[in-house]
């Protein structure tokens, strides 16, 4: 996420810590590096101007000088002014109406509208317990009404079915009906979008929102756009009377300047960013979270919820209490582990919400082999069979071969695979036996990562 940006400013971070002593000059130098950083992610000139020019008041005020720690108050006032220009705090989106809350979603095709969409009805069903109904109003791009239908239905949702030769008034009209007829909370309505901005597009939305009242108009827009994205956020807001943002594909690995400049180009707060491309990928936006993830800091609240969220609790206390009754650890259980990794969004998923000082020690680690490493070990144990699962101590030469052609690896992997299990059976059988504590000191003694036969995790 915004990495050129993130990596300029975490050594930034690193140099201005290590100030013992402020002066206008070294505040100048410094600031003057922000700037490029700011301009290089493709910020937009008037934000990163305002931006440095609230930082440089601070940071020249008496905070900072009459600090014993000037170099961290120092990153500290960069920080919450990130925060500031991306709309401090949480801005929780609006379901205070009549049901049900119309909530329309705009922006350009090609910004992740019709997915979001979706997401959204996930986030509304799971988090706020809501009733969602979906309707398309694109009848201009082919297979767009198909694809809201599919996505809604991976949702959990309920899709108002549409076709191309409606027109889009008629569609929220009638959709608008069916949702108060049937109860629902709330409905969310998937609008045209064109490559570029054009007038059709924009009388077409205008009516639309004239006619729904929408209690939420939700602008969309792709993070990896650069300064096409404040262009795009400027029409919108001349056109709509926008309630908030939502930013998609920030987990891309993007410039991050239509992060820190929509929110000041429409005064709309952003309210939720798309974080993969998986359904339940949509995460609310929290500014100060996010500051801290451009300046290199991390989010391990975020992270702690992630892993929370992807760990099945239920299955976690079987295998403790199957260890903790001496039965043995077997290979059914070492694929659940990896696939509750997977479950979790995956290792570069986890890495990007680390404090950048810890992701720079596994720098060395090739997140993309990392991640094929784990689907591989997958493939091996799913080709092997139930009694090879459960009995791993059978798995010989014949039968390697035979688990190695049907997962489509060489038989080196799998060995490589039964010797790793075995290190992590040989770590239950220690756990068992109330070793856990000396292992642990064992491993606390070690230097470095996998250092000095510390046993090597299957993730």
């Amino acid at each position: 996420m915004a990495s050129a940006l993130t990596d300029k400013l975490t050594r930034l971070v690193k140099e201005m810590r290590g100030q013992a002593r402020i002066t206008e000059s070294n505040v100048t130098d410094m600031l003057r590096e922000v700037r490029m950083a700011l301009l290089e992610a493709d910020v937009a000139l008037p934000v990163v101007r305002d931006f440095i020019a609230r930082v440089k008041d601070k940071a020249l005020g008496q905070e900072v000088l009459g600090s014993l720690k000037p170099g961290q108050t120092l990153v500290s006032i960069v920080n919450r002014e990130l925060a500031v220009t991306m709309g401090e705090g949480i801005a929780d989106i609006n379901l205070a109406a009549q049901p049900p809350a119309v909530i329309l979603m705009a922006g350009l095709q090609g910004a992740g509208k019709t997915t979001t969409t979706a997401k959204l009805a996930k986030h509304l069903i799971e988090k706020r317990k809501k009733k969602v109904l979906t309707v398309s109003g694109d009848v201009y791009r082919p297979a767009a009404i198909e694809q809201l239908k599919t996505v809604t239905k991976q949702a959990g949702a309920e899709w108002f079915p549409s076709t191309p030769d409606q027109k889009p008034l008629d569609i929220a009209y009638a959709a608008l009906d069916y949702a108060k007829k049937h109860y629902f909370d709330v409905l969310l309505v998937d609008t045209a979008g064109r490559l570029a901005i054009d007038e059709a597009l924009m009388k077409e939305i205008k009516e639309l929102h004239a006619a729904l009242n929408p209690v939420e108009t939700l602008f969309v827009v792709d993070a990896m756009q650069g300064q096409d994205a404040i262009n795009t956020a400027k029409a919108f807001k001349e056109a709509l009377p926008l309630t908030g943002i939502v930013l998609t594909k920030l987990d891309g690995d993007s410039r991050g300047g239509a992060a820190l400049s929509v929110r000041q180009i429409t005064g709309a707060p952003i309210k939720f960013a798309g974080v993969s491309e998986k359904i339940d990928g949509l995460e609310v936006f929290d500014a100060e979270r996010h500051a801290g993830r451009i300046l290199g800091m991390g989010d391990i609240v975020a992270l702690v919820e992630q892993v929370t969220a992807g760990v099945d609790m239920e299955a976690a206390q079987k295998l403790a209490a199957k260890v903790k009754s001496g039965d043995g650890f077997d290979l059914n259980d070492f694929l659940s582990q990896i696939q509750q990794m997977k479950q979790m969004g995956g290792l570069s998923s986890l890495m990007d919400k680390l404090p950048s000082q810890l992701t720079a020690k596994a720098g060395a680690v090739d997140m993309d082999k990392a991640e094929k490493d784990i689907k591989r070990k997958e493939g091996i144990i799913q080709s092997m069979t139930p009694k090879e699962r459960r009995k791993p101590e059978i798995i010989k030469a014949t039968r390697k071969k035979r688990i190695a052609d049907g997962a489509g690896v060489h038989v080196q992997e799998v060995n490589r695979l039964l010797k790793e299990f075995e290190q992590m059976q040989g770590m239950m059988k220690k756990m068992k036996g109330g070793g856990l504590m000396k292992m642990m000191k064992k491993m606390g003694g070690m230097k470095g990562m996998g250092g000095g036969g510390m046993p090597k995790m299957p993730f």
